[in-house]
């Protein structure tokens, strides 16, 4: 691995742990967690909700029903 090749995994490895902290942190802002979500997609990570989880309860908060998001996937990936 090159010198510029190890620099840019360190960067990424350290900007990932900064953005974990802030994320962690109480004192959290919406800026910080768009950040991290920015970071994410831009990453190419997504997730899918398994029963239980944080994400599949988030998604059970949504004022949609599982028709209209599902027409909403079907429109963003189609």
């Amino acid at each position: 691995m090159s010198k510029k090749e190890e620099t840019l995994n360190e960067l990424h490895t350290l900007l990932a742990q900064k953005l974990l902290d802030r994320v962690n942190d109480p004192e959290c802002k919406s800026a910080d967690l768009n950040v991290a979500r920015q970071f994410l997609k831009d990453n190419n990570i997504d997730a899918v909700p398994v029963a239980e989880s944080p994400l599949a309860k988030l998604a059970d908060k949504l004022p949609f029903s599982d028709k209209e998001l599902k027409s909403a996937m079907d429109d963003q990936f189609n």
